[in-house]
Protein backbone atom coordinates (compact mmCIF):
# COMPACT_ATOMS: atom_id res chain seq x y z
CA UNK A 1 0.00 0.00 0.00
CA UNK A 2 1.68 3.97 -0.94
CA UNK A 3 0.08 6.16 1.26
CA UNK A 4 0.29 7.87 4.77
CA UNK A 5 -1.06 7.50 8.38
CA UNK A 6 -2.04 10.02 11.06
CA UNK A 7 -1.38 9.59 14.80
CA UNK A 8 -3.64 11.03 17.00
CA UNK A 9 -3.24 12.24 20.75
CA UNK A 10 -4.04 9.03 21.74
CA UNK A 11 -1.20 7.55 19.67
CA UNK A 12 -3.94 5.67 17.63
CA UNK A 13 -2.74 5.19 14.45
CA UNK A 14 -5.24 5.85 10.60
CA UNK A 15 -3.98 4.64 7.49
CA UNK A 16 -4.81 5.99 4.46
CA UNK A 17 -4.17 5.12 0.47
CA UNK A 18 -3.37 7.69 -2.30
CA UNK A 19 -5.21 7.76 -5.08
CA UNK A 20 -1.81 7.77 -7.44
CA UNK A 21 -3.91 7.24 -10.56
CA UNK A 22 -6.02 9.94 -10.03
CA UNK A 23 -4.25 13.21 -8.29
CA UNK A 24 -0.38 11.97 -8.77
CA UNK A 25 0.91 15.30 -8.36
CA UNK A 26 -0.78 16.49 -5.17
CA UNK A 27 0.23 12.79 -3.95
CA UNK A 28 3.82 13.75 -5.06
CA UNK A 29 3.75 17.04 -3.28
CA UNK A 30 2.13 15.76 -0.42
CA UNK A 31 4.17 13.60 0.29
CA UNK A 32 7.26 15.99 0.32
CA UNK A 33 6.04 17.77 3.10
CA UNK A 34 5.98 14.67 5.53
CA UNK A 35 6.20 14.35 8.76
CA UNK A 36 4.46 17.21 9.76
CA UNK A 37 2.14 18.01 12.48
CA UNK A 38 -1.02 20.70 12.80
CA UNK A 39 -3.90 21.40 14.76
CA UNK A 40 -7.01 20.24 13.21
CA UNK A 41 -10.62 21.59 13.75
CA UNK A 42 -14.25 20.80 13.28
CA UNK A 43 -15.72 22.13 9.75
CA UNK A 44 -18.88 24.63 10.08
CA UNK A 45 -20.39 24.19 6.99
CA UNK A 46 -18.80 21.90 4.84
CA UNK A 47 -20.30 18.58 6.74
CA UNK A 48 -18.45 15.87 8.63
CA UNK A 49 -15.19 16.82 8.23
CA UNK A 50 -11.82 18.15 9.96
CA UNK A 51 -9.67 20.91 8.67
CA UNK A 52 -6.52 22.95 9.24
CA UNK A 53 -6.26 26.60 6.90
CA UNK A 54 -2.74 26.11 7.52
CA UNK A 55 -1.00 23.71 5.13
CA UNK A 56 2.74 23.69 5.07
CA UNK A 57 3.21 25.60 1.37
CA UNK A 58 1.99 23.41 -1.31
CA UNK A 59 2.53 24.59 -5.36
CA UNK A 60 -0.28 22.55 -6.68
CA UNK A 61 -2.54 22.76 -9.55
CA UNK A 62 -6.15 21.13 -9.48
CA UNK A 63 -6.76 17.73 -10.31
CA UNK A 64 -8.82 15.19 -9.23
CA UNK A 65 -11.19 18.25 -8.13
CA UNK A 66 -14.35 18.87 -6.52
CA UNK A 67 -16.80 19.86 -3.86
CA UNK A 68 -18.15 16.56 -3.94
CA UNK A 69 -16.48 13.56 -1.70
CA UNK A 70 -17.05 10.04 -0.32
CA UNK A 71 -16.54 9.84 3.31
CA UNK A 72 -13.19 8.96 4.50
CA UNK A 73 -11.47 10.79 1.68
CA UNK A 74 -8.60 13.33 2.26
CA UNK A 75 -8.26 16.98 -0.28
CA UNK A 76 -6.03 19.75 -0.41
CA UNK A 77 -7.01 22.70 -1.30
CA UNK A 78 -4.44 24.27 -4.67
CA UNK A 79 -3.17 27.22 -4.97
CA UNK A 80 -4.10 27.47 -8.49
CA UNK A 81 -6.28 28.97 -9.61
CA UNK A 82 -5.48 31.98 -7.64
CA UNK A 83 -9.45 32.55 -7.28
CA UNK A 84 -9.45 28.94 -5.29
CA UNK A 85 -11.52 29.83 -1.77
CA UNK A 86 -9.52 26.54 -0.40
CA UNK A 87 -6.27 27.37 -1.07
CA UNK A 88 -3.84 26.22 1.81
CA UNK A 89 -6.30 24.16 3.30
CA UNK A 90 -6.59 20.64 3.91
CA UNK A 91 -9.66 18.51 4.87
CA UNK A 92 -10.37 14.80 6.15
CA UNK A 93 -14.16 13.95 5.70
CA UNK A 94 -15.29 10.91 8.32
CA UNK A 95 -18.98 11.16 6.76
CA UNK A 96 -21.05 13.35 4.57
CA UNK A 97 -20.01 16.66 3.40
CA UNK A 98 -19.22 19.00 0.80
CA UNK A 99 -16.40 21.56 -0.04
CA UNK A 100 -16.36 25.18 -0.20
CA UNK A 101 -14.57 25.41 -3.29
CA UNK A 102 -12.98 22.54 -5.43
CA UNK A 103 -10.23 20.67 -3.63
CA UNK A 104 -8.19 18.16 -5.02
CA UNK A 105 -9.08 14.53 -3.35
CA UNK A 106 -5.86 12.59 -3.22
CA UNK A 107 -6.26 9.61 -0.41
CA UNK A 108 -8.74 7.69 1.26
CA UNK A 109 -8.94 5.71 5.02
CA UNK A 110 -8.60 2.67 4.49
CA UNK A 111 -12.07 0.10 4.88
CA UNK A 112 -10.67 -1.12 7.77
CA UNK A 113 -9.58 1.95 9.51
CA UNK A 114 -12.58 3.70 8.92
CA UNK A 115 -14.05 3.35 12.79
CA UNK A 116 -10.83 5.31 13.86
CA UNK A 117 -11.65 8.13 11.50
CA UNK A 118 -15.30 8.55 12.52
CA UNK A 119 -14.77 8.75 16.03
CA UNK A 120 -11.44 10.70 15.81
CA UNK A 121 -14.38 12.75 13.78
CA UNK A 122 -16.59 12.67 16.30
CA UNK A 123 -14.07 13.51 19.35
CA UNK A 124 -12.90 16.50 17.64
CA UNK A 125 -16.43 17.44 17.18
CA UNK A 126 -17.19 17.68 20.60
CA UNK A 127 -14.33 18.29 22.33
CA UNK A 128 -12.05 20.98 20.01
CA UNK A 129 -8.66 20.80 17.92
CA UNK A 130 -6.30 17.79 18.36
CA UNK A 131 -3.15 17.91 17.15
CA UNK A 132 -2.56 15.38 14.31
CA UNK A 133 0.55 13.86 13.10
CA UNK A 134 1.24 12.92 9.40
CA UNK A 135 3.85 10.49 8.80
CA UNK A 136 5.03 8.05 5.86
CA UNK A 137 4.10 4.05 6.31
CA UNK A 138 6.64 2.47 6.90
Amino acid sequence: MTGFKVITEDNESILFEYYLNEAPNTVKAFELLLPFKRTFLHARVSGQEIWIDNVPGLDIIQENSSVFTETGEVVLGPSKPTRTKTANCMGIYYGEGKGLDCCNIFAKVIESDLVKLKALGEQIWKNGGQTLSFQKID
